[in-house]
């Protein structure tokens, strides 16, 4: 049948339940118990056993069968599936009639019932009574393939979610991810705070940022691209550890690793510097994995990733060399010449770049595939990394790191600038950037300056990627499996 045909069979349904004098829409329903609970108590239950316990529970239908004058139905919630067991002679001919012709898969019911095992040994609640609680209108996708165009799994995310376990346990993963997270920096005396996800000035990170326009005040404003700068104020106002957990956005395109709108963690801890920040990336990410039932190692995408502690630490300078062959000391002309007649792809658009930004491609396109374990890649260009101390041998280079697993960037972190002269003429250098044609790079916040000039504390920082994190905890290969309601195309 085709969908519109299923629709107003349903619609039919529906009519029928109202005539019979069934409200199809109840306002609530007392479930007292959960399936998963169920299952725990009675798993034991030797075949053709009865528990003489009464249960309510609620969920949606997902399988229904007749066998004469008894059926058999599969309920499903949030924690797992049992089945139904319905005999015409213990709920009545018409609650039987009912059942069988006016409820469809994905209806969504109430039941009370004693749990027993069929002689087939399978759990099951005998039927007393059923409350419809919710009539689906429109047909679930079949049980066992469930809906195979990537796009409408994404664009009807209920209906995904309705028909894919594996697709809810990611998210209940997710969520407890998200806790660990909370938890591990509780425990350390990090203070969780909120900062403006509306700014004036977009800022704390190298993006193009969204935006958007407020009618009283008549100016343009920008969705965070990161908080940084305001976390950091609040270091200066005396605050030592703080962290955030929330939304960021980026006007950037859409990868298996990029939505326009993700998760970010970022917190800072006064008087530490970037090595403080790599003992807390490791205890972090090794919590989260515990928190999802991982051990030592994960297993992502058919390979394993050993978390054994310490992890590997390479200079961003000899990981290129390394893996380039190039002399990466040359000024930014001759490295290029370099690179293009040893034949590595430079993007047009980097030919004339500053050396940050062609280093930066070099370890993205030779090196970041090849990080599959753990590793921090040390000590950045400072011309990329304009919030971060240099180096303390002075130099081009910053203390900074990025944190790489399975081939994804997962962390970035600094021992933080807090110097506002050298932070105002870095500032300076990006606005020289921006003129020359650069809409990523950030323009100068005087304010942030100004309440630098107040005297912040030497500090680290750091910020993670919760969704690309939980993409590698979950064994997910896309950024939108991790994300309940990804951005998706227009709809075909």
């Amino acid at each position: 049948m085709a969908e519109s045909e299923l629709i107003a069979a349903r619609r039919e349904k529906l009519a029928r339940l109202r005539a019979r004098g069934v409200d199809p829409y109840p306002y609530r329903f007392d479930a007292s118990d959960d399936i998963a609970s169920i299952v725990d108590r009675h798993s034991a239950l030797p075949s053709g056993a009865r528990t003489g316990h009464t249960v309510r529970l609620a969920g949606r239908l997902v399988r229904m069968r007749r066998m004469g004058k008894a059926a058999f139905a599969d309920i499903q919630d949030s924690g797992g599936t049992i089945q139904l067991f319905l005999s015409e002679k213990v709920i009545g001919s018409e609650a039987f009639d009912l059942f069988l012709n006016a409820l469809d898969l994905g209806d969504i019911v109430g039941v009370m019932g004693e749990v027993m095992t069929t002689r087939a040994g399978e759990l099951s609640v005998e039927v007393a009574q059923f409350t419809v609680l919710a009539k689906s209108l429109r047909p679930l996708p079949d049980k066992w393939h469930g809906l195979q165009d990537i796009e409408k799994r994404y664009r009807r995310r209920a209906l995904d979610l309705i028909a894919s376990e594996a697709s809810r346990a990611v998210l209940a993963k997710r969520t407890r991810i998200v806790r660990a997270i909370r938890t591990f920096l509780d425990e350390r005396g990090f203070l969780e705070v909120e900062t403006p996800i509306l700014q004036l000035q977009a800022g704390g990170a190298t993006a193009r940022p969204f935006v958007t326009h407020h009618n009283v005040m008549d100016r343009d404003l920008y969705l965070r691209i990161a908080p940084e700068l305001y976390l950091k104020r609040l270091l200066v106002g005396g605050f030592e550890r703080v962290y955030e957990l929330g939304r960021t956005f980026r006007n950037e395109g859409v990868s298996t690793e990029h939505n326009p709108e993700f998760t970010m963690l970022e917190a800072y801890q006064a008087y530490g510097d970037y090595n403080d920040a790599i003992e807390l990336a490791e205890g972090l990410v090794t919590d989260c994995a515990v928190a999802v039932g991982h051990g030592a190692t994960v297993s992502y995408q058919g390979r394993t990733i050993d978390l054994a502690r310490p992890w590997k630490r390479v200079r961003l300078l000899e990981a290129v060399a390394d893996a380039s062959g190039a002399d990466v000391e040359r000024p930014a002309d001759e490295l290029l010449a370099e690179l293009l007649r040893r034949g590595v792809e430079v993007p047009p658009h980097l030919r004339g770049a500053p050396k940050g930004k062609l280093l930066e491609h070099l370890l993205e396109t030779l090196v970041q595939p090849s990080l599959w374990d753990p590793t921090f890649v040390m000590d950045y260009p400072v011309d990329i990394s304009p919030l971060a101390k240099r180096v303390r041998d002075g130099g081009e280079l910053v203390e900074r790191f990025e944190l790489f697993i399975a081939g994804k960037e997962v962390a970035n972190a600094f021992s933080e600038l807090n110097d506002p002269e050298e932070q105002r003429e870095r500032f300076r250098v990006q606005d020289r950037q921006r003129a020359a044609g650069d809409e990523e790079v950030q323009g100068t916040d005087e304010d942030f300056v100004a309440d630098l000039e107040l005297g912040m504390p030497p500090a680290a920082g750091i910020g993670v990627g919760v969704d690309r994190l939980t993409m590698v905890l979950t064994d997910s290969s896309s950024i939108r499996q991790v994300i309940a309601f990804p951005l998706v195309g227009e709809r075909r």
